[in-house]
């Protein structure tokens, strides 16, 4: 079971770590951890006519939460904050109802599913993405 959640995808997007460090000067930026594994997320954010320009991300965690912030920060470019937080909202469900992922690439994540110690692995980015949107006062 636990090969089926470090699949090829999930461990490739994680290595090409899109978007990885932090921006210089964010709109908006926001730390999310989980103390019952360890895991912590940043994610910067800057905003230009009304859509994400720019992301980065700092990540101390495991290889599901290292690949969903390199995933976000490659889809969430030119995404309007709304869009963005659709998405974020549909993380959930997609893990523990079985609604399909609101976004096509975040496929690689169902075999989470059955796992839920793992869920807050891969929802933690998208915690971050909101808040960072919140501060952005996007």
């Amino acid at each position: 079971m636990m090969d089926a959640l470090y699949d090829q995808a999930i461990l490739q997007r994680a290595r090409a770590a899109t978007g990885a460090g932090r921006l210089p000067q964010p709109d908006g930026s926001a730390m999310i951890d989980n103390p019952l594994c360890g895991d912590r997320v940043t994610i910067d954010l800057t905003l230009a006519d009304g859509r994400v320009s720019a992301v980065g991300h700092l990540v101390r965690g495991c290889v599901l939460c290292e690949a969903a912030a390199a995933l976000i920060a490659e889809k969430a470019i030119g995404q309007a904050p709304a869009a963005l937080r659709a998405v974020a909202a549909g993380i959930k469900p997609m893990l523990r109802e079985g609604a399909p992922p609101p976004w096509p690439e975040l496929e690689i994540f169902t075999p989470v599913r059955t796992v839920r110690s793992r869920h807050d692995c891969v929802e933690l980015p998208f915690r971050a993405l909101t808040a960072a949107l919140d501060e952005a006062g996007a």
